[in-house]
């Protein structure tokens, strides 16, 4: 089942020149100990072919969790720039240190399928209920 947290991959593939670089902040809230995804970026170019799948470096790990990066298939919300299509994404996950509460902070850098390279720096509250619409183990 895709979930809207899939749109937040529309962020990871920009518009702009092959290699020009983009930096977003994106701040969300996960419960102490709780797997979540954080990023899930498709292997899809501005026209919505397919491309090379995307690169994700993490450039600033967590200080207070860990990270998993998976590969897997979705199909793209109706509500993305390439709805309804089956694609391959690569996908970060975040879990807190068991107990943990407070702040941590992720930097990834993207390479989407058209070349260009954007970074996410991604802030979480850890310790809240969590984001309902983020909470999630599935790629």
């Amino acid at each position: 089942m895709i979930r809207p947290i899939l749109a937040l991959a529309a962020c990871a593939v920009l518009a702009g020149p092959a290699q020009a670089q983009s930096a977003k902040t994106i701040e969300r809230t996960v419960a102490s100990g709780k797997q979540i995804r954080l990023l899930a970026v498709p292997n899809l170019k501005k026209d919505c072919s397919l491309g090379p799948q995307p690169e994700l470096k993490v450039t600033a790990p967590p200080k207070n969790g860990s990270l998993i990066q998976r590969a897997g298939r979705m199909k793209t919300p109706a509500t993305y720039r390439c709805p309804n299509v089956e694609a391959t994404i690569q996908a970060v996950f975040y879990e807190s240190k068991a107990g943990f509460t407070g702040t941590d902070e992720v930097t990834v850098e993207v390479k989407g399928a058209d070349g260009t390279t954007a970074v996410r720096t991604i802030k979480l509250k850890v310790g809240g209920s969590g984001d309902a619409k983020g909470d999630t183990t599935e790629l």
